[in-house]
Formats: C-alpha cells, sequence, structure tokens
C-alpha cells in the first residue's frame, strides 16, 4: 500500500481539474488569447500540480519513511535519502 493510498480519490479528483486546466489553455492558444491571460492560467496549473505534489511528499514521509525506519536505520535512511532526491527534483522544476 503506498503512502498516498487513503487520500487517493483526492489526488484523482485534483489530477482530472489540472487536465481540464491544461485543456483549456491549449484551447485558449488554439484561440489565440492573449498572451498575460494563458500565462495566469499556467501559473494557476502550476500551482495546483505543487499542491498536488506536497501532498503526496507529506503522505510519503508519514506512511513509507516512517514504515522503512522501523524496520531498520538503514531502511530509513535509505527512505529518506529517495525523499530528499525528490524533494530536490520538485525544487528544481
Amino acid at each position: 500500500m503506498h503512502g498516498y493510498t487513503d487520500a487517493k480519490d483526492d489526488y484523482l479528483k485534483r489530477l482530472r481539474r489540472v487536465e481540464g486546466q491544461v485543456r483549456g489553455i491549449a484551447r485558449m492558444v488554439d484561440e489565440d488569447v492573449y498572451c498575460i491571460d494563458v500565462l495566469t492560467q499556467i501559473a494557476a496549473v502550476t500551482k495546483a500540480l505543487q499542491a498536488v505534489s506536497i501532498g503526496l511528499v507529506e503522505d510519503h514521509l508519514a506512511h513509507c519513511v516512517v514504515a522503512a525506519a522501523r524496520q531498520s536505520p538503514e531502511e530509513g535512511a535509505a527512505k529518506v535519502k529517495e525523499a530528499s532526491d525528490a524533494i530536490a527534483r520538485l525544487v528544481r522544476s
């Protein structure tokens, strides 16, 4: 079981909303909507994806990292490293 399993429906709902927003942005570009309006919508999608990412990180830390740390210090350290690397990728994006 993954850390996000309990909130899976919420994540899927949010991601479907983002998917609709992205389709809307494509439509805006197709219809030659003003650049700033398109950029505003891109910023909204970016923020929505960041919110999903933060939630997934929190769930991963609370479930997967904690479970690994309870099994052994080595497994805990490996999961912490994995989470740190994922966070670093998110920060760079």
